[in-house]
């Protein structure tokens, strides 16, 4: 099963996830097999003569009330040519197909604060919104995150489906993020994990104007055993080896936005490393941010791309950079 991209989600300025655009949807007929002597829930009727679509199906099921066979009309399980039909009194012609799925439709739940971009029986890619936890830490056993979420996704469908964490977004930050589906996917990308990711991109708002319009910031990160705040060591291989590269895609006396790419991906690296050079993240009171500009954390990861555990393909999702981001280099005057 697989989902394409959808309409990207709004910005959120609240750091408290909302419902996402993640819409319903329908398990596609498929005409079923017969199975170790046990009858498949799918029929399939070559039509004979002009008739209406409900009197046809009353008559083919008619050991169904009335009731019951419009339900399934309106569920979408009825195919007539291959194509879903709810009409009561769609025309059917001699020779047409007329395909019934008995089984009840399994329609997904809401999703709050994400939105799927692809699904397949290994990994499953989602868009995350600032301030929807990742997973849950002990102290957060009762707060809403992706994977509580997705695990109740994939069990929709399969009661023993599970969700294994591959990678981590920080909270505030938005973007795209990576589930895997089974044990056999996750290992394989966590021990790859340097060689399957091809390009893990981010768009950060730092404040001030960062003079050198591209750089690279490397240090050793450890994080203080009390604040459980990152910092770089001065001492080298104090620490893990950190790597962020960075340029600027626009620049004023207040604010600049950059793309940032990782060679290394450690907890809170870009934070750390952009409050190191004097320009911390937009809204980011941990590591030395003044500002309020856009009531949120300014750091978005925009594309992800990685080769694919099972099949080998090289996959690549890249989302908008958040609008709210653009803000502090509107002109003045410009409505918001």
């Amino acid at each position: 099963m697989q989902k394409k991209q959808g309409s990207r989600p709004k910005s959120n300025s609240s750091h408290r996830p909302k419902m996402g655009t993640h819409k319903a949807h329908t398990q596609s007929l498929q005409a079923g097999a017969v199975k170790s002597g046990q009858e498949s829930s799918t029929r399939q009727y070559t039509v004979k003569e002009s008739v209406e679509l409900l009197p046809f199906l009353l008559e083919k099921l008619s050991s169904l009330g009335r009731n019951a066979v419009k339900a399934i009309l309106a569920r979408g399980q009825v195919a007539v040519n291959g194509k879903a039909v709810t009409a009561y009194n769609y025309p059917l012609q001699p020779e047409m197909t007329v395909t019934i799925n008995k089984d009840k439709v399994v329609e997904d739940i809401p999703l709050a604060g994400m939105t799927i971009m692809h699904e397949d029986n290994d990994v499953i890619v989602i868009q995350k919104d600032a301030g929807l936890l990742s997973i849950a830490t002990d102290t957060q056993e009762n707060q809403i995150t992706a994977y509580r979420q997705l695990t109740a996704h994939v069990r929709n469908h399969d009661p023993k489906a599970r969700i294994f964490v591959v990678h981590r977004l920080d909270r505030d930050t938005s973007g795209v993020m990576m589930f895997a589906k089974n044990e056999q996917a996750q290992q394989h990308l966590q021990n790859t994990w340097q060689e399957s990711v091809k390009e893990r991109t981010y768009v950060a708002l730092v404040e001030g104007m960062v003079r050198k319009p591209e750089g690279t910031i490397t240090s050793w990160l450890k994080e203080h055993a009390k604040s459980l705040k990152m910092f770089s060591t001065p001492y080298p291989n104090d620490g893990q080896h950190a790597v962020t590269h960075y340029k600027t895609l626009q620049a004023n006396k207040s604010f600049s936005l950059l793309e940032v790419n990782l060679e290394t991906g450690r907890k809170n690296q870009i934070r750390v490393h952009m409050q190191d050079i004097g320009h911390p993240v937009a809204g980011d009171k941990k590591y030395g941010s003044k500002s309020k500009e856009i009531n949120r954390l300014g750091l978005h990861a925009r594309v992800l791309a990685f080769v694919h555990p099972t099949t080998g393909k090289l996959m690549r999702f890249e989302t908008h950079i958040p609008k709210v981001f653009l803000n502090p280099f509107k002109e003045p005057g410009v409505k918001k």
